[in-house]
């Protein structure tokens, strides 16, 4: 039993040199890939319309209230109620537009970036088995790098330019 722990122990260095570790970093690789320039056009086109329906909105909504000010004095105490209510539900909608918008931009970002980190995380996974490599980690996230820790960014993108 003493000798198969001693075998044990003096096999157990030799497995942990025999292991590839790589590196990567995919917010470079993520940074040149064409998909993620026109993703992002997309997506910016989208807040800049969100962006001018919502100050249209509170153009109307300073518009009506410039009016109310000016009219205030001169309208019943019925009519005064029903403006400010008024007043106060188009500024609500606009806040929960405002948020809705937020929410629809995240989700179209999220939808838009999903095939090009699945398609990073596919050539990753290649170059990991085409070079025999234990671990691929991203860059940075280590706390220790080694001299025996390969940079496998240029591998990935190459990997990538190969599936277009």
């Amino acid at each position: 039993m003493k000798k198969l722990i001693l075998m044990l122990m003096l096999c157990a260095p030799m497995t942990m040199l025999a292991q590839k570790f790589g590196k990567v970093n995919t917010q470079t690789i993520i940074q040149a890939m064409p998909e993620v320039s026109k993703a992002n056009g997309e997506i910016e086109a989208t807040a800049k319309q969100y962006e001018n329906d919502l100050k249209a909105m509170q153009d109307e909504l300073t518009r009506k209230s410039q009016d109310y000010d000016k009219a205030k004095s001169t309208m019943n105490a019925t009519k005064q109620k029903e403006t400010e209510t008024e007043l106060q539900t188009m500024y609500q909608k606009i806040q929960q537009t405002y948020q809705d918008n937020q929410q629809a931009l995240q989700k179209a970002q999220q939808e838009k970036m999903q095939p090009i980190i699945m398609k990073v995380r596919a050539a990753i996974e290649a170059v990991g088995r085409a070079g025999g490599y234990t671990y691929i980690f991203e860059d940075g996230a280590a706390v220790y790098t080694g001299s025996d820790v390969k940079d496998v960014t240029s591998d990935v993108q190459a990997q990538l330019n190969k599936t277009k």
